[in-house]
């Protein structure tokens, strides 16, 4: 089985159909027969959700090289249009957003906002932090938080997760002076 440094590649990885090229240009695009691209799109969808989340990406760059969209022992590279699509595919489902209009570069949410809420909320219950103030970089690199899903999230992300539980009533958001003096006054 391939692998990217410790992630475990699946096996339709390795077959060229998911890569189907064009062989004047030798680079991929999407299967021309709706049932088996419906079948492409969902197991590209799968794997980029879990390579992020087992990797920690938060956004991935369409213009920059990005791991999963080629493959050497095979010889083949996805096309621009093939990762957009994928790409797009996971943002009608809400597990991803575009963050420009040129749709070049795009936030995946291996778990939507209200799934980072959750997290918090069992993070604040199982450390204790019920009436805490912590500043919105312990919650993303502090000693509390490692080990947990919620080191090294993106600050997007989370700032979005702690405005839903704000709005639900479950913590103040407060500014400081800069953004690394932002704080958090749980009430969960």
């Amino acid at each position: 089985m391939q692998k990217l440094g410790d992630f475990k590649l699946p096996h339709f990885f390795n077959y060229p159909p998911y890569f189907t090229y064009s062989p004047r240009f030798f680079i991929s695009v999407l299967q021309p027969v709706r049932e088996t691209r419906e079948k492409q799109i969902q197991l590209w969808k799968e794997l980029i959700l879990d390579y992020c989340r087992t990797q920690k990406i938060f956004i991935i760059r369409l213009e920059e090289e990005f791991p999963l969209f080629s493959n050497s022992v095979i010889e083949r590279t996805l096309s621009h249009e093939a990762r957009e699509a994928f790409l797009s595919a996971l943002v009608a489902e809400g597990r991803a957003e575009w963050l420009d209009k040129g749709r070049r570069n795009c936030l995946i949410l291996w778990h939507r906002i209200q799934e980072w809420a959750d997290i918090i909320v069992n993070f604040v219950k199982d450390n204790g932090f019920e009436d805490s103030v912590m500043t919105v970089e312990e919650i993303r690199s502090g000693i509390e938080s490692r080990g947990t899903e919620l080191h090294g999230i993106d600050r997007m992300i989370l700032m979005r997760a702690l405005k839903l539980l704000e709005q639900k009533g479950k913590l103040a958001i407060f500014k400081g002076t800069s953004t690394d003096d932002e704080g958090v006054k749980f009430s969960v």
